[in-house]
């Protein structure tokens, strides 16, 4: 009988347990904390800066539009390769390259002279965040030692995100 790997992985796995010490794993979440926080800040910046890119670049509507789809579609497609990446290479080291890579496609965009530099380096940090994503929130979940840090740290992590969402306002363009 033929079974599937991922099975056969689940089978031979048994039960997780964190192998990092409570004050450890302080520093791992706030690692991931600070470095989703740094993936939030970047899409506000952008989608505030869109009308001046758009102006500055002599960009159109729909060049705009694929800075942030470019993106967002990137980031999608490689969610589920990020994560078997980081099973097959370790969460830590995916997670650092993805960081520094994602830096280093920030300073790509930074530095786009014309409106398909832009979309080409915001489909790279899409590409990168979707590697990355997935190994943050295990890598952030896997820092609690047991079920009532486990929820106390995600509800830490929800907070800036929560707040991030309710204070911008796209209706009366700004915040509340």
């Amino acid at each position: 009988m033929f079974r599937e790997p991922c099975d056969e992985n689940v089978i031979r796995a048994g039960a997780e347990r964190s192998t990092c010490t409570k004050s450890r794993g302080r520093w791992i979440l706030a690692a991931t904390i600070l470095a989703s926080s740094m993936a939030f800040i970047d899409g506000t910046v952008v989608n505030v800066a869109l009308p001046a890119l758009q102006s500055n670049l002599n960009a159109t509507a729909v060049d705009v539009q694929w800075v942030i789809e470019a993106y967002s579609l990137l980031l999608s497609a490689f969610l589920l390769v990020g994560g078997s990446l980081g099973d097959h290479y370790g969460r830590r080291r995916i997670f650092l390259i993805g960081v520094a890579i994602f830096a280093i496609a920030s300073a790509a965009c930074g530095l786009s002279s014309n409106i398909q530099q832009l979309i080409a380096a915001r489909a790279f940090q899409g590409f990168v965040e979707g590697e990355t994503l997935a190994r943050r929130m295990v890598l952030g979940a896997g820092a609690a030692l047991d079920e009532p840090d486990l929820q106390r740290e995600v509800d830490i992590e929800g907070r800036p995100v929560t707040i991030a969402l309710r204070r911008h306002d796209g209706r009366k363009g700004g915040t509340r």
